[in-house]
């Protein structure tokens, strides 16, 4: 059986034309964004407002990991 015609606890994926694991394999997309895209793809047929503040979490999440990596910009003289 394939896996993705297979879903445990409920069908909100399998009705999509894409389900969000595929789109975000295909793309190489990371583990942060690839849950947002999770959350917000069932949002309205699952979690409701839980997945919207779940993706909100991983946005959240991204945005200060990407803070700290970003290199100081130098104030001109």
């Amino acid at each position: 059986m394939n896996p993705l015609d297979k879903q445990v606890a409920g069908d909100h994926y399998k009705k999509l034309k894409i389900q969000p694991i595929e789109y975000i394999h295909a793309n190489n997309i990371p583990f942060a964004e690839g849950c947002a895209i999770k959350y917000l793809t069932r949002w309205r047929d699952k979690g409701g407002i839980a997945d919207l503040e779940k993706a909100k979490h991983f946005i959240e999440l991204l945005i200060e990991l990407e803070k700290k990596n970003e290199t100081p910009t130098r104030k001109a003289d």
